[in-house]
């Protein structure tokens, strides 16, 4: 089930601080807690954006993609003190570079998954309210590329479904008239994304976009509540920042596997990045629970 995401309704600034604070985590911190929790919130946070689609999307190319990028490591790293086997060529299976191939794999999906979270949150009109008047060309690129890839899917399902139609599909006839209806739709394809981005770009060029002293329509408020989360995420990432300058995330994996011991603090600062990596999520079931109580109540 697809749930109303209330998170993105918050202003782009405090939408693009918390996707960078938590994608920018995800790839530093190797503590296998941390992991465990970057992992855990993107992939519930994606369930609840996009419910079916999402665990399907998981189970076909995120999972196989974990287990590839898990065992790729061992057969080319054989550091570590804990040699449990002897590959055929002669190099050392070690515990350390299994568990370090799986942490470097959760790494990687954590990461893949706050990125399709991203795209689904942070629309290329936030992206270019926040950056059109900074990096004005920048931002128009990197807004047309991040909507590229969705795009794309779309018109070559359109593009596929009428060539079906007319019998030109890549699922019609032997393999060189296939392979020839193939490169019929990629022409297409890559006829169609050219045009558009000239488009694109001669539509913002009429408009203005990006010349000195250029005003522009803007939606986005900064109200209450995004005061409130923006204070929320900079106390977390303060907090975060600082016990992993403390050493409280720390983690090593060679020549053996350990870390700070857990204490108060160490648990306090797992517990601070639990709760950044679950604000969405948090905000969205608060914001669900009061619509049901007012359903239940009308």
């Amino acid at each position: 089930m697809v749930h109303k995401d209330t998170f993105s309704s918050y202003h782009p600034s405090v939408i693009f601080l918390y996707f960078g604070l938590v994608i920018i985590f995800a790839m530093i911190f190797m503590h296998p807690v941390c992991l465990g929790i970057s992992l855990a919130a993107a992939i519930s946070y994606s369930v609840y954006l996009r419910g079916s689609q999402a665990v399907k999307f998981n189970l076909l190319y995120m999972l196989p993609l974990f287990l590839i990028a898990a065992l790729i490591n061992p057969v080319f790293n054989h550091r570590g003190g804990t040699i449990l086997a002897y590959l055929p060529s002669g190099n050392p299976l070690t515990l350390e570079s299994i568990i370090y191939g799986l942490a470097a794999a959760a790494m990687l999906i954590a990461v893949i998954t706050w990125f399709v979270c991203y795209t689904e949150i942070m629309t290329s009109d936030k992206f270019v309210y926040l950056f059109g008047r900074v990096i004005p060309a920048m931002s128009l690129i990197l807004s047309m590329t991040l909507r590229f890839v969705p795009n794309f899917k779309a018109q070559f399902k359109v593009v596929s479904d009428a060539q079906k139609c007319v019998g030109r599909d890549i699922s019609n006839g032997g393999i060189s008239r296939r392979a020839r209806n193939g490169m019929t739709i990629l022409s297409i394809m890559v006829t169609w994304a050219l045009e558009n981005a000239i488009e694109t770009a001669d539509s913002m060029k009429s408009r203005g976009y990006g010349l000195k002293g250029r005003t522009a329509f803007s939606t986005y408020s900064f109200a209450k509540r995004d005061r409130t989360i923006l204070a929320f995420l900079l106390v977390c990432a303060i907090y975060i920042v600082v016990g992993a300058i403390l050493r409280g995330l720390y983690w090593r994996y060679f020549p053996t596997m350990g870390g700070t011991e857990a204490g108060v603090y160490t648990v306090s600062v797992f517990i601070c990045y639990l709760l950044l990596c679950l604000t969405p999520l948090l905000i969205n079931l608060r914001e669900d629970r009061k619509w049901k109580a007012l359903r239940s109540g009308a």
